[in-house]
């Protein structure tokens, strides 16, 4: 990852603070967009790029904590907060909550840094996980009715004959089905295909059956 491969949203009402981020970002080619409420960055239209959101926890319409509660079920990147205020009880709650970082002002520039970079990282694994997840249904949804319910028979480490026996198909016929379920989830073995079931949360069959 390089410098430029990321946005940071600064959201600060202090124009100072803005301003000397803002130079140090730019410093560093690194893409930021800067707000004075969190109204500001709520109305902006964000990029489809990796991201990073610094955070004030005192703003004038609403307190940074509460913001990050707010988006906590929206799709929002990952949040490094700073404060003139720092106190434990508000750090304990913004890293309980999931934020990267709690720096207090004025900023180290190095752990500010630092910060916005794990943030990055941290968004784009995001990334690649949600996207890896929406390939692999995309892929479950090929297959047919049937081969929907072979599938966790077999990823259950099912016996042909037993798994056969369960649907009321000949052994032949279930193979044929087991072979087409590799093929369309482009499962490079078993045991691929086992952890596939897993991430999809297909559960194993019933063995009262």
């Amino acid at each position: 990852m390089t410098q430029t491969d990321g946005v940071v949203y600064l959201v600060d009402d202090d124009p100072r603070v803005r301003e000397a981020l803002s130079e140090l970002l730019a410093s560093l080619k690194i893409e930021h967009v800067t707000f004075g409420s969190a109204a500001e960055y709520l109305a902006f239209e964000r990029s489809e790029a990796c991201a990073c959101l610094v955070l004030d926890v005192r703003l004038p319409d609403i307190n940074g904590l509460d913001l990050q509660r707010q988006l906590a079920d929206e799709s929002c990147p990952p949040i490094v907060f700073i404060s003139g205020h720092g106190d434990v009880p508000s750090t304990v709650r913004a890293m309980k909550a999931g934020a990267i970082e709690f720096l207090t002002k004025p900023i180290n520039v190095e752990a500010f840094v630092t910060a916005i970079r794990a943030a990055f990282a941290q968004d784009l694994e995001h990334r690649h996980r949600v996207a890896g997840m929406e390939s692999l249904q995309r892929r479950h949804d090929l297959l047919t009715p049937r081969e929907r319910e072979v599938f966790p028979l077999i990823a259950a480490g099912m016996l042909n004959k037993q798994a056969a026996a369960i649907l009321g198909i000949t052994e032949v016929t279930l193979q044929v089905h087991r072979g087409q379920i590799m093929k369309k989830m482009e499962a490079e073995s078993f045991a691929d295909l086992v952890r596939m079931a897993a991430k999809l949360g297909i559960p194993g069959p019933d063995r009262t059956l």
